[in-house]
């Protein structure tokens, strides 16, 4: 709304682009045209926007690292547990609080033209999954697991050292020696 009102645009102007729908409101004051294209990441760009602290995590950060053939209905970020409530008219979001030292760990920013975001990378995605595998489900945190290792790229090192810092060595460990064994 600032650089609308800084070019001259009023907010009625804005108001009645809204209710014609030619504009998506995302929150007071953040807005998008709606035909304007860009890409599938185009929602995480406007999250971010909305909340610089907010990380595209688990089930989206999975899709988005193609260790999944799951697409998820709501991007899921994760935010610092001190974060104020935090919600979106639009895009669709699901919100988790993460501790500030699991928060930091394996933030990667990502640059599109039209903005940018921020995304866990993959061997702290697969971490996270299982983490929160009661309330996302364990056959995604599992396929996310098995598709990261099968990545030529994949590190069990790193891997490792994110369970460590997730708190879910006890759980991935029979999930990894099975996996890595067979």
């Amino acid at each position: 709304m600032k650089g609308l009102k800084e070019a001259g645009v009023h907010t009625r102007t804005v108001r009645k682009a809204v209710e014609g729908e030619s504009v998506i409101k995302i929150k007071p004051g953040l807005y998008k045209l709606k035909n304007y294209k860009r890409d599938e990441y185009e929602n995480f760009v406007d999250v971010y926007m909305a909340n610089p602290r907010a990380i595209v995590c688990l089930s989206s950060a999975l899709a988005y690292h193609e260790l999944t053939t799951f697409n998820p209905s709501k991007i899921t970020v994760a935010v610092p547990n001190n974060t104020d409530q935090f919600e979106l008219e639009y895009p669709p979001i699901d919100v988790f609080y993460y501790r500030e030292n699991i928060y930091e760990a394996g933030i990667e920013k990502v640059e599109r033209h039209y903005g940018a975001f921020k995304v866990y990378n993959k061997p702290k995605t697969v971490c996270d999954m299982f983490h929160y595998r009661n309330k996302i489900g364990e056959d995604l945190a599992f396929e996310g697991l098995k598709n990261y290792l099968n990545h030529s790229e994949a590190n069990l090192n790193e891997l490792q050292e994110y369970m460590r810092i997730c708190r879910v060595k006890t759980v991935m460990k029979p999930y990894l020696k099975a996996l890595v064994s067979g």
